[in-house]
């Protein structure tokens, strides 16, 4: 029986909800203009602050309603703008509300009204798609789908502040990537928001402020143009150095830091220019403190991370301003006492949030421990840094995963950490978790890290090898990700050096013959010299020489000559020639250069190439084979003369280079 009832009573409460609604959409069908008129005004006032209102309305059929009374050219502008009004406090609403209004394709009918001679319909048409385009269920795409939209937005910028405020703020919600940058930059948007930045409204200077934000990010050109552009007088990194000044709102010294970082790191502001040094930096660090809210924190410690990414100078500095280091370890306490926020909603907010403060803080400490050892050793020491890095490592949030795994890879450049923190916690257990079965972007950092683990200084290059490492290595090179295959054969590479035997002869099998050559010819240079680094590495020490050579002798004959015959460089090659000298250091192994004529007239061939590094290596081929001590050596010695090698000595014994001439 309740399965009954429950649909009628469902419909009810919803007809209820509905029915007092409905009059406020039938009113927009009245005859009289003035009604409709007063419909929508009190349409408006119903709507504000009530979501619920909001949603009842778009159910029952309000949108298409208001958009048609909109558009139409017999409407009063009072009226079209009335609609523009709601419409645009519908998309206040939830994110829902945004998507219905997309559905019935509001972007172009309020487009369309930005045509129209009336600066109040403009601007109510323009608060609307602001509000639309700051949603984040809406395309950026769909502004730069008619090429005239651009334009005309520029050319109404000067217009009004209000126009100036909300188009600022379309374009740097909307400005996504370098082909959105390309587009609002050829339309001459750096020159058309310039002057903005001395608005005497506080709205339009920062809205302005975070369109050059957006637009110099990662992109050379624009950040180029920037440092000469001047409004009155006065360049453009003068005016964003006074924006930083501590008297200025947080926002406004924030947004100017990431101006001058993204001008910084596209070479348009040198790394040691004070404006720099001794203004952008303090600034970020100063984002960092325990003072600012959560999103200054987090906004504040990204920004200084890609600053001083790839500067020791700036990481030297910001490690010792103002106790950064120290100051970071409290981004993983957070929040450290609940009494310390009286507000709610804030706190609720906060704890939701508390992740993204310790995903900055692993981007920082990467970007501080990228060069230095001083600063690596600092980091460490910090307090309980290992155990946060490896509980970062199995967060569920992707992003901390992803920024404690950078973190670790920057950490493992130090020698002396491999050989005592990193084995104090065991950091390659959780490492090798992470690398089963996660996304790309991790793997890649990941892999990087495995590599530096597997050096041969480092202890905990063992149990990586127990815990099954060859076969996850081995199935990164044949990734179709170019960055992961040259890790994955990286990691073998140093895996195998100075190895027992045993280790080599389970890369090889693991590897495959036939996956050695698809890595022999891959077409990136990395990937090639990598794997010539492996062979090399493979075939050192005699007995393993011998032994590696009588299993795969035939096939890496082959490699060998396949690559000394293609069309490579000189350090492709040189690597190859070093591969043929390590072979000719076997006993047995060395009978596989011997006998086979063509490998013979290669090495004649390189011993008289124009390029020294060339002839060095083809002249260690052939002193490794006559060593007088070896069994076998007179004949080896009688054939190469027969070749004519000796003349080609007699005549490198005269070169003018020294290292040639010795040997």
């Amino acid at each position: 029986m309740a399965c009954v009832l429950e649909a009628p009573l469902r419909m009810s409460v919803l007809s209820e909800v509905t029915a007092s609604s409905r009059h406020y959409v039938d009113r927009l069908f009245d005859l009289d203009p003035q009604k409709v008129l007063q419909g929508v005004i009190d349409m408006k006032n119903a709507v504000i602050g009530n979501n619920k209102q909001k949603a009842n309305l778009i159910v029952l059929g309000a949108v298409p309603r208001l958009l048609y009374l909109l558009q139409q050219e017999s409407s009063s502008t009072e009226l079209r703008t009335e609609c523009a009004v709601v419409l645009g406090s519908l998309a206040m609403g939830t994110e829902n509300n945004v998507k219905s209004l997309l559905d019935c394709h509001i972007i172009p009918a309020l487009l369309q009204g930005l045509l129209s001679p009336d600066l109040k319909f403009i601007e109510a048409c323009l608060r609307c798609l602001r509000t639309i385009f700051i949603s984040p269920v809406t395309p950026e795409d769909l502004l730069y789908t008619d090429a005239t939209v651009i334009s005309h937005l520029m050319a109404l910028l000067s217009r009004s502040r209000y126009t100036q405020e909300y188009i600022c703020q379309i374009f740097s919600h909307c400005c996504k990537g370098p082909d959105h940058q390309t587009i609002l930059f050829n339309h001459g948007a750096v020159q058309s928001i310039a002057h903005l930045l001395v608005s005497t409204s506080y709205k339009v200077r920062m809205q302005a402020l975070k369109c050059f934000s957006v637009l110099a990010f990662e992109n050379p050109q624009v950040s180029m143009t920037l440092v000469n552009v001047s409004v009155d007088g006065e360049v453009l990194p003068q005016i964003f150095v006074k924006m930083l000044q501590r008297d200025k709102p947080i926002e406004m010294q924030l947004t100017s830091a990431k101006c001058l970082t993204s001008m910084c790191r596209a070479g348009a502001i040198r790394t040691d220019d004070p404006c720099i040094v001794l203004k952008t930096l303090p600034c970020l660090v100063r984002m960092c403190s325990k003072e600012r809210l959560l999103e200054e924190r987090v906004e504040g410690a990204e920004t200084l991370a890609y600053l001083i990414e790839t500067d020791v100078e700036l990481q030297r500095i910001a490690s010792i301003t103002d106790h950064l280091i120290a100051m970071l370890a409290d981004y993983f306490k957070y929040p450290s006492s609940v009494s310390a926020i009286t507000d709610i909603k804030r706190l609720d907010h906060d704890l939701k949030h508390a992740h993204e403060l310790r995903q900055a803080a692993f981007k920082l400490y990467a970007s501080l421990g990228a060069n230095d050892e001083d600063i690596r050793k600092k980091i460490i020491e910090t307090e309980n840094m290992m155990d946060r890095i490896v509980n970062g490592l199995s967060e569920s949030s992707l992003k901390v995963r992803l920024a404690a795994v950078r973190c670790l890879h920057s950490l493992s450049r130090s020698v002396q950490q491999l050989r005592t923190s990193f084995q104090d916690h065991a950091v390659w257990k959780p490492l090798m978790k992470v690398l089963q079965n996660a996304p790309n972007e991790i793997l890649i950092v990941a892999s990087s890290t495995l590599c530096n683990l597997l050096l041969e200084f480092s202890p905990s290059k063992e149990p990586i090898l127990e815990s099954g490492a060859i076969e996850l290595l081995c199935s990164l090179t044949q990734s179709e990700n170019l960055a992961l295959r040259v890790n994955g054969i990286w990691a073998l590479m140093n895996m195998a050096f100075q190895a027992e035997q045993k280790i080599k002869s389970d890369i090889l099998r693991g590897l495959s013959t036939e996956q050695l050559f698809q890595l022999l010819s891959d077409s990136d240079v990395n990937v090639l010299m990598k794997t010539l680094g492996l062979l090399r590495n493979l075939l050192s020490t005699r007995p393993h020489i011998d032994h590696i050579m009588s299993t795969h002798g035939k096939q890496i004959m082959q490699a060998v000559t396949l690559i000394l015959e293609g069309e490579h460089n000189i350090e492709v090659k040189e690597q190859t020639l070093c591969i043929l000298a390590n072979i000719a250091d076997g006993t047995t192994a060395k009978e596989l250069i011997m006998t086979n004529d063509d490998i013979l007239q290669k090495i004649k061939y390189y011993m008289s190439h124009s390029n020294a590094k060339l002839q060095l290596a083809a002249m260690f081929c052939i002193s490794n084979l006559i060593w007088n001590e070896e069994e076998g050596s007179q004949e080896r010695q009688d054939k190469l003369r027969d070749m004519g090698i000796v003349d080609i000595l007699h005549k490198l014994s005269q070169s003018s280079d020294p290292n040639l001439c010795d040997k």
